[in-house]
């Protein structure tokens, strides 16, 4: 390819800054600069900024964005890139994202402004989406390169790319193809210009050639660095939720405010109960609410068995991946009552109950809000004599948490007694029918000590405080709890997303977040073929988002067909074939879920509201955050904590890098982080270069068909 070969100076850490001039023997050596931990962001409304942000804002980075549309925008000139601060000189950003190497809406006096503020302060640059040409060190794509679609293509990282900020991929970047009618990814892929000092981090394949060409890719000129980006996509898209942590690793040099992390957990709902079963003929589920009483002949209820439940702890140790079981107690009572006494189900599941992690879900299912009428479809509240609402009592509600609690504990199962997620997410709020909590809800909590009640994403979708409680939103997946079947999910599935007018319900062509499909799925393939991979993208698109909510089934699922295990091998298995062994799945239980969102919620107030001041003078950093708000960040490894007395090691590895969260230490108001000699520049003296010349304006870049992304009903996110 002609790109140039690096050393091992390029790597994350070691070349995290440029090496800084020193003073002239006898000068007097300048102050060291301090450089604010932000990231400029100019935005001109394309995708590609806009998911550079939407990254940023992910993982918590303070970020200052310059709305290029805006009529009373600031001028980016010196004064708005660095100031003095104390006698430092200061930079006001660790780094600058532009739309493109030169944006329509960005004058000549900028860009000069903007070059000679890198070159002083070693600020890194990304042009976020621009045109292979040899202003970025890219030769024109007409030159044995290739302007056009890569949807379905195989990018790979290189050798470079793992070295350095990419190096928590194992290579391949697959480049999505939802749709055959529908471009979705543009690129212009080209071969590094010659003598250019460009270094090409992510290829993909050059159509009729077995040859590949720079996507992304540094250029080093003038003294300043650019990452070149020249394939367009937003923020949804899995090959820049792939590229994004690189992207970012890039432009913060590896010393970042925020983290990012990988994380998956898969909740099990309704353990040692049974499940209701759709009726393909009724075209609702007997038993349950959907269907209007008497409707159905005898319960055929889904129910693991002794072999589902062997089966599901070979698995887990296989992939080795923990499975949170929610469970009902009471479920297991009652088949013992109709069964001589016996369970071998519970025998094998409390055997092997350190295998999985376990959460209370009441004793035996019940709807914990208000008292339902459901002599009609849909099913409505109970009302009192005075035309106030009926709630399920708090005796009834805290004896539910009560009696489970106590089944596990005889039962040996490893419990966290502050963890409960009620039956369907009862006592909380539902639309239409039961606009607000239950009154009754809270003081159960309180007399069962929960923190942590488990909430529906679809429905609740924010951290909300619930009495004692802070809710945990849990996405559900498109694996019907009353399945045991494939054929019974695509009869549902057919009957939920197809049109009246195809014999459908009709529901897809009236819900706000669904869309219809094209024809019924054939119920013999439609699983494998249509349901497993489009469940699994979703799924693995919370998991590249840095999205800790659990996702959650039944234990029916698990049952008969095991219809779940399809999708989630895909969803662990294409994980695996991308990420490296640095960077796994981040599996956390329920508790520890919402304490990361409630840590986040915080940190994230307190960064919009300009709270945060964070910064870098050589290898020291220092972050203040309001009291009580703790801190995260992401660091070269070796980074350690000052203390009042001595330091501790800081955050714990992740992807290359150290993050976590952290406090200040006893008697001190701030975090104080000492970075290792490998990631710490010389001092610097700051400088006003020649001014650089400015290169001309790049082409309008030409940009893919948008795309319509189907989300399944009852699924959001």
């Amino acid at each position: 390819m002609g790109r140039t070969v690096r050393t091992a100076a390029l790597s994350t850490t070691s070349a995290l800054l440029l090496a800084l001039a020193a003073p002239a023997t006898g000068a007097v050596a300048a102050p060291v600069p301090r450089i604010d931990l932000k990231v400029l962001v100019v935005d001109d409304g394309g995708p590609a900024t806009a998911a550079i942000a939407a990254e940023l804002d992910g993982s918590g980075t303070p970020y200052t964005l310059l709305d290029l549309s805006g009529t009373n925008r600031p001028v980016i000139d010196a004064g708005f890139l660095a100031d003095t601060v104390d006698g430092r000189p200061r930079a006001k950003y660790q780094a600058v994202v532009l739309p493109s190497d030169s944006p329509a809406g960005v004058g000549a006096a900028e860009l000069a402004a903007l070059a000679s503020y890198e070159q002083s302060f070693a600020i890194p640059q990304v042009d976020a989406y621009t045109y292979a040409r040899p202003e970025v060190g890219l030769d024109y794509p007409v030159n044995g390169g290739y302007s056009g679609s890569l949807d379905g293509a195989r990018a790979e990282v290189t050798a470079a790319g793992k070295a350095g900020p990419f190096g928590y991929l194992d290579g391949p970047v697959p480049f999505e193809d939802n749709s055959p009618s529908v471009g979705e990814s543009y690129a212009h892929v080209a071969r590094p210009a010659a003598g250019a000092d460009f270094t090409s981090y992510v290829e993909a394949p050059l159509p009729g050639s077995q040859q590949r060409g720079s996507i992304v890719g540094e250029y080093r000129h003038d003294g300043r660095r650019e990452l070149v980006v020249t394939f367009v996509y937003n923020q949804y898209q899995q090959q820049f939720r792939l590229l994004a942590r690189g992207i970012v690793n890039w432009l913060t040099q590896g010393v970042m405010i925020g983290a990012a992390r990988n994380y998956f957990a898969v909740h099990v709902d309704d353990v040692f109960a049974a499940d209701d079963r759709w009726d393909s003929v009724l075209n609702c589920t007997p038993g349950d609410v959907d269907c209007p009483p008497g409707q159905g002949g005898e319960p055929d209820p889904i129910r693991m068995t002794a072999a589902d439940a062997q089966y599901a702890a070979q698995w887990s140790a296989t992939k080795g991946f923990t499975l949170d079981m929610v469970f009902n107690g009471g479920g297991s009572e009652l088949f013992k009552e109709e069964n001589a006494g016996s369970d071998p189900l519970a025998q094998q599941l409390t055997a092997d109950r350190n295998t999985y992690r376990w959460v209370n879900h009441t004793y035996n299912h019940p709807f914990l809000g208000c008292v339902q009428n459901v002599t009609v479809v849909p099913w409505v509240c109970t009302k009192n004599a005075d035309g106030s609402t009926q709630y399920v009592s708090q005796a009834e509600i805290s004896a539910q948490i009560g009696d489970n609690r106590a089944w596990g504990q005889r039962a040996g199962l490893p419990l966290q007694t502050d963890e409960l997620i009620t039956g369907e997410h009862s006592g909380m709020k539902i639309l239409p029918q039961q606009p607000d909590d239950s009154p009754n809800l809270a003081p159960a909590l309180v007399a069962n000590s929960v923190g942590w009640l488990g909430s529906d994403n679809s429905r609740d979708p924010a951290q909300r405080q619930v009495g004692p409680a802070r809710t945990v939103p849990r996405y559900p997946m498109n694996v019907f709890y009353n399945a045991g079947h494939t054929r019974e999910q695509i009869d549902e599935y057919n009957w939920i997303y197809t049109r009246a007018s195809d014999g459908g319900s009709g529901i897809c062509e009236t819900a706000a977040n669904s869309t219809c499909l094209e024809e019924p799925l054939d119920t013999g393939t439609g699983y494998a073929s249509y349901v497993v991979p489009l469940e699994a993208r979703i799924g693995l698109g919370h998991v590249l988002a840095n999205d800790p909510r659990p996702h959650y089934i039944h234990q029916s699922n698990l049952a008969e067909d095991r219809i779940a295990y399809p999708v989630l091998n895909r969803i662990l298995d294409d994980y695996a074939a991308m990420y490296a062994d640095n960077t796994p799945l981040v599996n956390l239980r329920h508790r520890d879920i919402g304490a990361e969102l409630r840590d986040r919620a915080a940190w994230n107030t307190a960064v919009k509201a300009g709270q945060v001041t964070a910064y870098r003078i050589g290898d020291a950093v220092t972050v203040q955050a309001p009291s009580g708000v703790r801190v995260t960040a992401t660091m070269p490894a070796g980074t350690r904590q000052n203390l009042f007395l001595g330091t501790t090691g800081f955050g714990s590895p992740y992807a290359g890098s150290v993050s976590g969260w952290v406090a200040p230490g006893l008697l001190q108001d701030r975090v104080s982080l000492s970075l290792p000699a490998a990631a710490t520049p010389a001092a610097r003296t700051a400088k006003t270069p020649k001014a650089t010349p400015v290169p001309p304006a790049a082409p309008r870049l030409p940009l893919p068909s948008g795309v319509r992304q189907r989300v399944p009903y009852g699924v959001t996110g």
